[in-house]
């Protein structure tokens, strides 16, 4: 039998903890709750989430990009494509100082102003919105609290509609897609998302890794008070169970209630709150472990002479062509020809000729460009490509880039990228699958997805409700005692 001493010490410090968790407790939870608002039941709704470009047929462009190049002199640029709005057809020419230009199809003008045209031209599309006035427009090229790296895309362009709701639209231009969309009530639910829940302003006042570094010891810390307590309930159950009868038996007044239904909640969700613990402390880990740089998006220079066959002469269907754009790598250039199969071909620029499994080689080059100096010395052996065309588990929907394709390694990690914008969209390997796995498994309950996303959500507000609860009802105990 455990001696009183041991006991006392254990219920001490189990009180110490409890309060010192109680306001990040408090915090968490309230924020929690207000998620499955947010992210599913006040979602706002938005007419059209996926823009869908017309095939080259019907864009029916006069000219090549050859000629659009030679007739406004530029020698030199990043990428191209061909686009369709306001009823007419463009080149979306990204120049060598990262700007993009757009020149007529017909007769090569340049359009002023081109790309804030056209990423209000995608927000009214996504919006099917065409009369109210566009309050604002800005290029965003950093994440913000409304804007959050969640949404993965940049740069995008942020614009803002003169309604009563607020609306405001991220259009990435680049792959005529909408980073996300946010009105006034989601705004709200994010700005209590980003200070209760992530703590925010720990970050503005210190940095991530002061952040992080905060949020890890309160997790710690609350496991510690989650142990306590199933250890002072484990050494002194029998007293609770004996002090509760003599109390039947003599008839008498129940004068610690809120004790008793601390316990007991407390029992009931301990596994709840182990859950959201772990998998909370887990994350930040892994985030405080990762800290190296990434590397910069990969960046290429065509130069117009290595555009010796015209774009509209390549052994492609117009009919089928969805995207077109140019790539470099290897040591040549290739056009890239997206159908309407989400299938990637590539031909070489000067002699016309496809590329056999050119996506899977285009992969490859990135996923190669992409590791770093402490990746470089982990990556041999075979190497495995193969396209994604839908999320799961491993690569979510909140990596937003589809499709990809994912290199696999001997290894066993996965790097993931999109070929037709060149960037890496994530990297799983190891203890990053292990810490992804458990978030949505044991922090977001993933597991419920079988039952519908509402009967996730209920599922996950209740086990915050619980674990409110027990933590309330522990001030309470706390404050009775005094």
């Amino acid at each position: 039998m455990a001696s009183a001493t041991v006991k006392s010490n254990f219920y001490k410090w189990h009180r110490v903890l409890g309060l010192t968790a109680l306001i990040p407790v408090i915090f968490w939870t309230l924020s929690g709750l207000s998620h499955p608002f947010m992210s599913n039941w006040f979602r706002p709704s938005i007419a059209e989430e996926v823009f869908k470009p017309l095939p080259q047929s019907q864009m029916k462009p006069v000219l090549s990009i050859q000629q659009v190049l030679d007739k406004n002199n530029i020698s030199v640029i990043r990428n191209f494509g061909l686009i369709n709005f306001n009823h007419n057809t463009y080149y979306q020419v990204l120049d060598k100082d990262s700007v993009y230009n757009y020149y007529s199809a017909n007769d090569g003008v340049l359009l002023k102003d081109g790309d804030k045209l056209y990423a209000t031209y995608l927000a009214r599309y996504f919006t099917q919105d065409s009369t109210s006035n566009i309050k604002k427009i800005a290029l965003q090229t950093t994440f913000d609290g409304q804007y959050q790296p969640i949404n993965h895309l940049l740069p995008v362009w942020k614009i803002s509609f003169d309604r009563p709701d607020g609306m405001d639209i991220y259009i990435e231009t680049s792959q005529s897609r909408m980073g996300t969309f946010n009105n006034n009530t989601r705004k709200a639910f994010l700005w209590l998302f980003e200070q209760f829940h992530t703590w925010q302003f720990l970050a503005d006042i210190g940095g991530d890794i002061f952040r992080n570094v905060v949020l890890l010891i309160i997790m710690v810390v609350m496991l510690f008070a989650l142990i306590s307590g199933l250890t002072v309930y484990g050494l002194m159950w029998k007293k609770f169970k004996s002090v509760t009868q003599k109390r039947k038996e003599n008839g008498g007044e129940d004068k610690r209630i809120v004790h008793r239904y601390h316990r007991q909640i407390g029992l009931i969700v301990s596994f709840v709150m182990f859950t959201f613990v772990t998998s909370g402390a887990f994350h930040l880990a892994v985030k405080l472990h990762n800290t190296e740089t990434p590397k910069a998006d990969y960046g290429q220079v065509i130069d117009r002479k290595q555009l010796a066959i015209s774009n509209l002469q390549l052994p492609v269907a117009d009919s089928i062509i969805k995207r077109i754009a140019v790539v470099n790598f290897g040591g040549n250039s290739y056009y890239q020809v997206t159908d309407n199969k989400k299938q990637i071909s590539y031909f070489n620029t000067l002699t016309g000729i496809e590329q056999i499994n050119g996506d899977e080689d285009y992969a490859r080059f990135l996923s190669t460009y992409y590791h770093t100096s402490l990746d470089a010395d982990k990556f041999y052996g075979r190497v495995k490509v193969n396209q994604v065309k839908q999320f799961d588990n491993e690569y979510g929907f909140i990596n937003k880039r589809l499709p990809v394709e994912r290199v696999s390694y001997a290894d066993g990690s996965n790097w993931y990228i999109e070929t037709t914008s060149s960037k890496l969209a994530t990297k799983v390997a190891g203890i990053d699958r292990a810490e992804g796995l458990s978030f949505i498994f044991l922090h977001k309950y993933f597991g419920m997805t079988w039952a519908g996303k509402d009967i996730r959500d209920i599922v996950s507000i209740l086990a915050s409700l619980g674990v409110l609860v027990v933590s309330l009802f522990g001030l309470a105990s706390f404050i009775k005692n005094k």
